[in-house]
């Protein structure tokens, strides 16, 4: 059903998709590459939400060259009107005679609508090409749209025989300068972390994205102040001990402390010094992570 000249279209349009790894967060990681004649004439991929998706950067970049092209994207057309306007009835006003999507858009107000539109207006259309790889792309945003929850990582760092500190309660370092850029490279295409009181007392984090500490040159073109978006981070805290002068609280960004019990004066405290919090039922063993994620995912 594909070519090989389709595939190497394609894969190039999912080489663009990931250069807004690190900056789409909501939105999905899209490329687009418009080919006509044997010839990339326009190509794009979505940088940060609110702005241009892949489809109209390449339109913009092809110009008039774009009719009778075909469009190889990595997420379908999108078919609603968001903060942009209709990718798909782009394509039409365009003039392309073909639409290569690597996977359907799980977006609801997608979800096929896309393709059926460029179909009705007699354009071929296609999917599925590399669509694996299009997907390991963007698993927390197909996780809200087809499941209502977030994708969800586990970080754990702890020495060969278990342990995650020494018994004076001790923990810096455990974990290599390479596991910690890992760590840095996770938490930049994250759109929240979550952690527990205990680790705020005990070791004051920041959990912030540092661009300073990138250092692989497979990422390192993003290391940059001005690219940077901070993940929300959500501290576990049922009877808010937080105190309100830690890092996590004040560090750029934007701090959620979700708790189980009232506390109006603790809670005065912590609002006042920027961080919001959310009350959850909360039982002896902690605050109830399936209604946390519930929220989370809205």
């Amino acid at each position: 059903m594909f070519t090989r000249l389709d595939t190497q279209y394609m894969a190039r349009a999912l080489q663009l998709a990931e250069q807004g790894l690190y900056t789409t967060d909501p939105n999905p990681r899209v490329g687009c590459v418009l080919v006509r004649d044997g010839e990339i004439v326009g190509e794009g991929f979505h940088a940060r939400a609110g702005e241009p998706h892949a489809e109209r950067h390449a339109l913009a970049a092809a110009g008039e060259r774009a009719r009778g092209a075909t469009a190889y994207v990595t997420l379908e057309p999108c078919s609603h009107t968001g903060r942009t306007g209709p990718c798909a009835d782009a394509l039409v006003a365009a003039g392309v005679s073909r639409v290569i999507a690597a996977m359907e858009d799980p977006n609801p107000l997608v979800a096929g609508n896309g393709m059926q539109t460029l179909a009705a207006a007699g354009i071929e259309t296609a999917s599925g090409l590399l669509e694996a790889d299009a997907r390991a792309l963007n698993p927390g945003f197909i996780s809200r749209m087809s499941r209502q929850r977030p994708y969800i990582r586990v970080k754990i760092a702890a020495s060969v025989d278990g342990r995650t500190a020494m018994a004076s309660g001790e923990s810096q370092w455990i974990t290599g300068p390479a596991a910690r850029e890992d760590v840095q490279r996770l938490r930049a295409r994250s759109s929240a972390v979550i952690t527990g009181v205990g680790t705020v007392l005990a070791d004051r984090p920041s959990y912030t994205v540092r661009p300073d500490q990138w250092k692989r040159a497979d990422y390192h073109r993003q290391a940059d102040s001005q690219w940077v978006r901070q993940p929300l981070r959500v501290i576990l805290d049922r009877t808010l001990q937080t105190p309100p002068d830690v890092p996590v609280v004040s560090a750029p960004g934007h701090c959620l402390l979700v708790a189980g019990e009232q506390h109006p004066g603790r809670q005065n405290a912590l609002e006042s010094a920027g961080a919001e919090v959310m009350l959850l039922p909360a039982s002896g063993s902690g605050i109830d992570l399936q209604q946390l994620l519930i929220e989370l995912n809205r």
